[in-house]
């Protein structure tokens, strides 16, 4: 019954129009008188921030903010590590298990429509996912986790459910059908796939990379709203960092673990 009810809310609540709705308030000048609460409800890091809070225009404005250079300085002088890309807390690792399914928080999803068909999807066969959850509270930059080249880049579905705890236990399979933007690299030790998924009301990802090179550590998209970021890796190409267990809260440029370099 409580699955019914929290679905039965989230449809009537995320349509065009509310979702229009809070974007344009969001980038109003009358969201501006909200910042301040916004910051000390979420207890953002105001140290971390490029600008002063009062430089921020707009709600959105201050959401998208960047960081000051160096307060995530990374760990790029190995060419195996894998960073984080984001400020999130780790919820799930786990393996990609036969007909590509991957289970989060007691729900099964299907990679195969994550991503789009079965063709993409055969690539991550037996391979490894990690789900990163960011929240209002967190920084909404996403930097790349490795370098590499871009052979793949795609956006899937159309409206969005909420993807914290609550929506991952109860939503309907919110990380394979979301709005979501599909980004897959291939870098020195093989293939990965970096899933950006929407959250509920608004849908921007916005790319902010150029070219089809990521260079790990650097800037490559941002959320307008709390999100997830999913990563998907080959089979025996990766090993997560010793002693990280889930949930925990990473920031970008934390070391996640390192490829084979066998």
């Amino acid at each position: 019954m409580q699955r019914i009810v929290y679905r039965t809310l989230i449809e009537l609540t995320n349509g065009k129009w509310s979702s229009v709705l809070l974007q344009r308030f969001a980038t109003s000048k009358y969201s501006r008188l909200l910042v301040p609460s916004f910051a000390k409800i979420y207890k953002i890091n105001q140290a971390e921030m490029e600008k002063p809070i009062q430089d921020y225009p707009t709600l959105h404005d201050f959401f998208i903010r960047k960081l000051k250079p160096g307060v995530r300085p990374g760990d790029d002088k190995q060419a195996e590590t894998v960073l984080s890309p984001v400020d999130a807390v780790i919820e799930d690792i786990g393996q990609i298990e036969p007909e590509y399914r991957v289970t989060v928080k007691g729900k099964v999803y299907s990679i195969e429509e994550m991503l789009g068909g079965i063709e993409a999807a055969d690539k991550y066969d037996k391979g490894t996912y990690m789900v990163l959850y960011l929240s209002p509270s967190h920084y909404h930059r996403i930097h790349s986790p490795v370098t590499g080249k871009v052979f793949s880049q795609r956006s899937l579905g159309s409206k969005s459910y909420p993807v914290n705890k609550m929506g991952l236990k109860y939503g309907n399979r919110t990380l394979a059908k979301n709005f979501r933007t599909i980004t897959e690299v291939e870098h020195e030790f093989g293939r990965m796939a970096i899933v950006k998924v929407g959250a509920m009301f608004v849908n921007s990802i916005e790319t902010t990379h150029e070219g089809d090179r990521l260079v790990k550590g650097s800037e490559m998209a941002y959320f307008t709203f709390g999100s997830t970021v999913v990563l998907l890796f080959e089979k025996d190409t990766f090993s997560l960092k010793r002693g990280l267990e889930v949930p925990v809260e990473i920031t970008v440029g934390d070391v996640l673990g390192h490829f084979s370099t066998k």
